[in-house]
């Protein structure tokens, strides 16, 4: 019972982790003019947008299928906890230089996102230790 309530933090993460992930996937890689829109930032091409997006939604199809089983996937949680890390601390390195050209609003929520996350992550996998 007590490896459940460890693996717990961890299969919640997991799937925050998608659905964060699944949503602003398809949004980069389905419409990033919407997204650039909603940003009010300076245009950019869409490809420099879809191409991460189909990786971003194939990480939240990962996190998925790992969250309904984690044992032994170790190296996946730590890659996603280096990945949401390096990605929030990329982010907050603009936010303080301000080198977006839009609305602060969309550089500091996936900045808040993304070091919430890892957070999470890295705590969850802390905590299952046992089983990755």
């Amino acid at each position: 019972m007590a490896q459940n309530d460890d693996v717990k933090v961890l299969k919640i993460t997991l799937i925050i982790l998608a659905v964060i992930s699944l949503v602003y996937g398809f949004g980069f890689l389905f419409v990033p003019g919407i997204l650039v829109k909603l940003s009010g930032g300076n245009p950019v091409e869409f490809s420099w947008l879809r191409w991460p997006g189909g990786v971003i939604i194939a990480l939240g199809i990962g996190a998925l299928m790992v969250s309904s089983k984690p044992e032994k996937q170790g190296i996946f949680v730590t890659s996603m906890a280096l990945a949401t890390l390096f990605s929030g601390l990329g982010m907050l390195y603009s936010w303080i230089m301000q080198e977006g050209s839009g609305a602060i609003w969309f550089t500091a929520l996936p900045t808040c996102l993304l070091l919430a996350l890892s957070g999470l992550l890295w705590w969850g996998r802390n905590q299952s230790k046992g089983i990755l």
